[in-house]
C-alpha cells in the first residue's frame, strides 16, 4: 500500500477518522513509512482535530509537517460542508494547493492517507465536489461503510457512482462500531463481499471494530 489514497464514506460521522488512523498505524507496522492528511477541516481552529486524533491512533507525536500545516491546510471555523465553511470564513479553497502539500509529503514518506470531509459528493468548492478532487488527481478511493440498518443502501448507491465516475477503489473498511444486529451485519457484509467482488475485483475489504482493523 505505498502511494496516495483518499479515504471517504458513505456519511459523516461514519469512521473516516478511525479508520485512516488505524489504516496508517497498520501500514507503518507492515514497514511503510505513513502519514496522513486532512483534505480539509471543518468546525476547529488551529491543527486539525481529525489529524490529532490520527497521531493518537497512530501512536505517536504531532509531527513537524502537522504544526506547519501541511497535513491540513484549510482549517475553517464553521461546522459543515466545506463549501459553506470557506464561504463563512472568506475562504478560497485551492485544490491545486493541497495536492502541491500531498506530493510533498511523498517526497518523505511512503503512503499519504487523505482523509476527505463527508461523503464522496461532498462539495469543496461551488461546482467542485469531493469526487471532481479524486478525478482531477487520479486518486485511488478507500472507502467507509457501516454496518448499521440502512447502510447497505447507501454504499450501493455510492459505489455506483464511484464506478460511474471510473475512480479506482483500492479498499472497503466496514465499520462494525457501534453494533449492530448480527443478522444485519453479516448479510450486509457478505452482500457487499460480492458485490466488491464482481464491480471492484482489486479492491481489498478490512474490517473495523471497536478496538482494532484487519483485512478479511
Amino acid at each position: 500500500m505505498k502511494g496516495r489514497f483518499f479515504v471517504s464514506g458513505i456519511d459523516t460521522g461514519i469512521g473516516k477518522s478511525v479508520a485512516t488512523g488505524r489504516l496508517a498505524r497498520m501500514f507503518s507496522e507492515c514497514g511503510f513509512e505513513t502519514v496522513t492528511q486532512k483534505l480539509v477541516q471543518t468546525g476547529c481552529n488551529g491543527i486539525s482535530e481529525d489529524i490529532i486524533f490520527h497521531r493518537k491512533l497512530m501512536g505517536i507525536s504531532l509531527l513537524p509537517e502537522d504544526e506547519d500545516f501541511t497535513t491540513c491546510r484549510y482549517v475553517l471555523s464553521y461546522p459543515s460542508s466545506p463549501h459553506v465553511a470557506a464561504a463563512i470564513d472568506g475562504v478560497k479553497i485551492d485544490d491545486s494547493a493541497i495536492n502541491a502539500d500531498t506530493q510533498k509529503l511523498l517526497e518523505k514518506y511512503d503512503t499519504v492517507l487523505i482523509e476527505g470531509a463527508g461523503g464522496i459528493a461532498v462539495p469543496i468548492s461551488e461546482g467542485f465536489l469531493t469526487s471532481d478532487y479524486l478525478e482531477k488527481y487520479s486518486l485511488p478511493l478507500i472507502f467507509v461503510v457501516s454496518s448499521r440498518l440502512g447502510s447497505l443502501n447507501h454504499a450501493l448507491l455510492s459505489l455506483e457512482f464511484v464506478g460511474a465516475r471510473r475512480i479506482p477503489l483500492s479498499g472497503i473498511v466496514y465499520n462494525v462500531f457501534p453494533e449492530e444486529r448480527r443478522e444485519i451485519e453479516e448479510s450486509t457484509l457478505e452482500y457487499l463481499t460480492r458485490y466488491v467482488s464482481k464491480k471492484f475485483p482489486s479492491a481489498k475489504i478490512w474490517k473495523m471494530n471497536r478496538e482494532r482493523i484487519w483485512e478479511i
